[in-house]
């Protein structure tokens, strides 16, 4: 039998923090995001990010970045120089995992960054190739 769908783009990435609000911080004042929706009830915030979501949920318990349960997620970026990218982003306290780097993702090969997001998640951020961009809203 014939699969009956197609999975089109990335919906969401649920990430667990420590302290939701540095990492509420991180995601929209260093990497820009913006907050959408709150279900307090469960302690959830959903940031946009282009045609997906991500969403901070509160950890249950203390994280220990060894015990990570997802390697690491990719969020395109529409940005001119990712070495000035870089250098920003040291600037801003944030962790740096290497160099800008080529690599193959949805779009292709491109430049990427691997940094670190508060609770020591790995957060790639690659460079969107030109005319590329992310999607407003609908």
């Amino acid at each position: 039998m014939d699969r009956p769908f197609t999975v089109a783009e990335l919906d969401h990435v649920v990430v667990r923090c420590a302290d939701q609000a540095r990492s509420l911080d991180f995601y929209t004042r260093i990497l820009g995001l913006t907050e959408e929706r709150r279900l307090d009830v469960i302690g959830l915030v959903q940031l946009r990010a282009g045609r997906s979501l991500v969403d901070l949920v509160p950890a249950d318990a203390p994280l220990a970045f060894e015990q990570r349960n997802v390697d690491h997620f990719c969020l395109g970026v529409a940005a001119g120089d990712m070495e000035a990218l870089a250098r920003w982003l040291a600037a801003e306290g944030v962790t740096l995992i290497g160099e800008p780097t080529p690599r193959y993702g949805a779009h292709g090969t491109g430049l990427s960054l691997y940094v670190n997001d508060p609770d020591g998640n790995v957060v790639e951020l690659k460079q969107l190739p030109d005319g590329v961009s992310s999607p407003a809203r609908s």
